[in-house]
């Protein structure tokens, strides 16, 4: 694994897994492992769970984390070949990542989608450039098509709470906002779901249809109460239309997840990655009550990160 970018394998994943298993019962068990390396944190777009955790997560190894909110204290990147930059862009991506790459030991790096041009986001373009040019390992910390740590820390709730020698019926189910929202966690979730070797149902309205990259395999039901039928583990998650890229085509609030949705699924443990706008996406009573795991999620995202780390100190 030269970036971490994307599910790999399921050898892999279950290693990372068990390794961010092992760091959440001794988080300082390698406290000296990163002695002396640096991981720098370059953030293009907003966080608080994902710049926290991950500097906690390099703290814990030893590593000295340097975080940089480019989108505020940076200068405006140019990402495009030959440009003649003689408008409001400052620096070239070329001259910006090369040398944040002779900086640090490690990136990671967060870029959002532009969600106007798709075949621009689908080959992940930004965050491209910083892997094409800086010459040091990279961790994604959300691109413009997936999430993988927020996917890693999922798997590990997944683990955690799942019986016993049992295969999991996981639902990953659309629900209303009022922004058009990228499509990465989703993306991501269902890719590592898929990857684990887990059940997944996806469900959403006419037109959410993701990108069939990511859901070769999956079961998709446009109908949500049959969908959520004995399910285990439900993902809530809003996403944007991918076919006609970026557009909102729906904001039905009877898709909000309640614990009447629930009715046929009376042990479904709930899922999601935060922020999230109650009493929209999710009820109160579903946040507030025995089922939610979002909490758990939130803290694995410490783990999940220092296992990844820890990886690349090994490598």
């Amino acid at each position: 694994m030269n970036h971490f970018t994307k599910f790999e394998n399921k050898e892999l994943s279950q290693k990372l897994i068990d390794l961010a298993l092992a760091y959440k019962k001794e988080p300082r068990k390698d406290q000296h492992k990163g002695d002396g390396k640096r991981i720098g944190c370059i953030f293009l777009n907003p966080s608080l769970r994902t710049r926290v955790s991950t500097q906690l997560a390099a703290s814990n190894l030893g590593v000295e984390p340097i975080v940089l909110n480019m989108d505020k204290e940076g200068w405006a990147l140019e990402m495009r070949e030959g440009e003649i930059m003689n408008k409001g862009t400052v620096e070239h991506i070329k001259d910006a990542a090369a040398v944040l790459g002779s900086y640090f030991d490690i990136l990671a790096i967060r870029a959002f989608p532009s969600l106007t041009n798709r075949e621009e986001d689908i080959n992940d373009f930004v965050f491209g450039q910083f892997v094409r040019y800086s010459g040091k390992p990279v961790i994604s910390l959300e691109s413009a098509i997936r999430h993988p740590l927020q996917s890693l820390a999922d798997q590990i709730t997944i683990q955690e709470y799942c019986k016993k020698n049992e295969n999991p019926k996981v639902v990953l189910t659309w629900a209303p906002h009022i922004k058009a929202i990228p499509h990465a966690v989703a993306n991501s979730f269902a890719e590592w779901t898929l990857g684990m070797g887990h059940s997944l149902t996806i469900t959403h309205p006419e037109g959410y249809e993701l990108d069939p990259l990511f859901t070769k395999g999956a079961t998709i039901e446009t109908n949500q109460s049959k969908a959520l039928e004995d399910a285990d583990f439900v993902y809530v998650k809003n996403w944007s239309s991918f076919n006609d890229y970026g557009k909102i085509l729906s904001t039905d609030p009877s898709w909000m997840l309640t614990e009447q949705s629930l009715s046929k699924a009376p042990h479904a443990k709930v899922m999601h990655c935060l922020p999230v706008r109650r009493n929209l996406e999710l009820s109160d009573e579903i946040l507030d009550g025995d089922r939610a795991l979002v909490q758990k999620q939130a803290e694995n995202r410490i783990y999940a990160a220092q296992s990844v780390i820890s990886h690349f100190l090994d490598s």
